[in-house]
């Protein structure tokens, strides 16, 4: 009966179980689905808007969630339990075991993408994808300014960490090799404003910019286990 559901709903849908099983399986590899990514990525995000309710109605018996953004045009899936924007919290309990863990470093650089887009967005530095221009050099001052800590001095490292960002769909950059990483020109992606958490900002933005303490002298110190930081972690 699920395997004849399946076919009828995918013939109103007008997918192949290919195109479907291809939709599902990116935006479960990946997380999060951006349609002016590369142009796999608009095939697939037009794709979804033809079975949209299907897609959520297979995922839900996991406990996952989607949050669609017509107007900046992306998907992103939460793992049960995770907070996501605009909808009641799940009240049961879960361990985990989808969320995927983050390195300090990727943690701090985070944070940091997130304070600085709001300081564009109240600027009015917005383009009308609602991306703002970042340079590497305001990355690395944010980071010091906030959270004492500093870019991978190693290239290959410097390099790792800016490709993690982009596969979480919160920034853009051109260039693949070590010198284009060095002078890179990033664009924060609205997404992050539903990455980061509330709380997670205003924490940070409670603290005293030169030495990174909150008003009560404690040093904010990001980990990859301080899972409150981040709306889908």
């Amino acid at each position: 009966m699920i395997e004849q559901a399946l076919e009828e709903a995918l013939a109103q849908c007008k997918l192949t179980r290919s195109e479907f099983s291809e939709l599902l399986v990116r935006l479960l590899d990946y997380g999060v689905i951006c349609r002016d990514e590369s142009n796999i990525e608009t095939v697939l995000y037009d794709r979804f808007q033809r079975c949209e309710q299907l897609i959520r109605d297979w995922v839900a018996p996991l406990g996952l969630r989607l949050q669609h953004d017509s107007r900046f045009q992306f998907i992103r899936v939460y793992p049960p339990g995770a907070e996501v924007p605009g909808l009641p919290d799940q009240e049961e309990p879960h361990h985990g075991g989808f969320r995927g863990r983050l390195s300090q470093q990727e943690v701090a650089a985070i944070l940091v993408l997130r304070v600085e887009y709001d300081k564009s967005l109240r600027e009015g530095q917005v383009d009308d994808q609602g991306c703002v221009a970042l340079t590497l050099e305001a990355l690395e001052l944010g980071l010091r300014n906030l959270l004492k800590m500093s870019l991978p001095d190693k290239l290959a490292e410097r390099k790792q960490l800016l490709k993690k960002l982009r596969q979480l769909r919160l920034i853009q950059f051109n260039g693949e090799d070590s010198e284009a990483v060095v002078e890179t020109l990033l664009r924060v992606r609205p997404t992050i404003a539903q990455f980061v958490s509330e709380a997670a900002l205003a924490q940070l933005l409670e603290s005293d910019a030169p030495n990174g303490e909150t008003g009560q002298g404690e040093r904010i110190t990001p980990t990859s286990e301080d899972r409150s930081l981040f709306a889908e972690s």
